[in-house]
């Protein structure tokens, strides 16, 4: 099956994705699911193009101090309420 998909993708100038590459399988009268052709580009590291530009969220500051780590990375409490860590990202 990997062939196949291989073969689908590269006559495609290695555009199409998961979908367009099963639908293609398909209309040649291969039955495989969806989730198959998936795994096996993943496995292959197949991707198929995005249009338009990637979204960025965040711009880190390099400059800003980074704040202490007040627990040196050691996050077991000898008993309760002794420590609390958060993260809000």
């Amino acid at each position: 099956m990997l062939p196949q998909v291989q073969r689908v993708y590269d006559q495609n100038l290695r555009v199409y994705g998961a979908d367009k590459v099963w639908r293609q399988l398909r209309r040649e009268g291969t039955t495989v699911a969806r989730c198959t052709v998936e795994r096996l580009m993943r496995l292959r590291g197949l991707q198929g193009v995005r249009r338009g530009k990637s979204v960025r969220t965040t711009v880190p500051d390099t400059k800003a101090a980074c704040p202490l780590d007040r627990v040196n990375r050691q996050f077991k409490a000898q008993r309760p309420n002794q420590l609390w860590v958060a993260d809000f990202t």
